[in-house]
């Protein structure tokens, strides 16, 4: 850049310099006709500087990635219907048991109010103890009964991720995909990005279909 610049001032001196005669006396005699004096040979012109050529710019990238419905896959996939069919029977029959407890207390209660007045202090001490503790144990099956129902929700929550994980990954070889990525979880993307939804690819992979390319 520097020799560029010195060249370009080096130029620009040359041609800003020129004779200008102060007189007539300075003047160079005129040549007459068939003289055989050469005349002075006319100064080249200075050579412009030339720059260097801009580099040839650069193909454009995209970026391709895949995006996934978790919510459509799990709705569409036979392994997502059927971990919500257990999930449903298994909260049916707890529920049920949950009910029937309820309902044995209940008449329990209704008993012992019923009877309350005819019963001495001691014996009314002892009925409100063993309600007591019936009350307790309805709690507690309760809590274990939701306990035991999101176990199983996240086992089997945990097995389609799991399916879902391995299926992207083969897709995404397949495709030659930069990433995948959870759609729901996508909040911008930039130009240059060929975003492509692979989720029917996954539901047909997770159900042991080979997707199709």
């Amino acid at each position: 850049m520097r020799q560029i610049s010195l060249l370009l001032l080096s130029t620009a001196m040359l041609c800003s310099f020129t004779v200008t005669p102060s007189s007539a006396a300075d003047q160079p005699p005129a040549l007459s006709s068939g003289s055989s004096v050469l005349a002075p040979p006319t100064p080249a012109s200075p050579t412009p500087a030339v720059l260097p050529a801009a580099p040839p710019a650069l193909p454009a990238v995209t970026v391709k990635i895949g995006v996934i419905d978790m919510e459509r896959i799990s709705s569409e996939s036979a392994m997502g219907k059927a971990a919500k069919n257990t999930i449903m029977e298994q909260q049916q029959k707890l529920q049920k048991k949950l009910d029937g407890k309820k309902r044995r207390l209940e008449k329990m209660k209704e008993d012992l109010e019923r009877k309350m007045p005819s019963l001495q202090p001691a014996q009314r001490e002892a009925k409100a103890k063993e309600f007591q503790k019936k009350v307790e144990e309805l709690q507690r099956f309760g809590m274990g009964a939701e306990k035991e129902l999101m176990a199983t929700k996240e086992k089997l929550t945990k097995e389609l991720i799991d399916a879902i994980e391995q299926a992207a990954v083969e897709i995404g070889k397949t495709r030659k995909l930069a990433t995948v990525v959870v759609k729901q979880e996508v909040l911008f993307l930039g130009s240059g990005v060929d975003v492509q939804d692979i989720s029917e690819d996954i539901v047909t992979q997770v159900n042991g279909k080979p997707h199709q390319k």
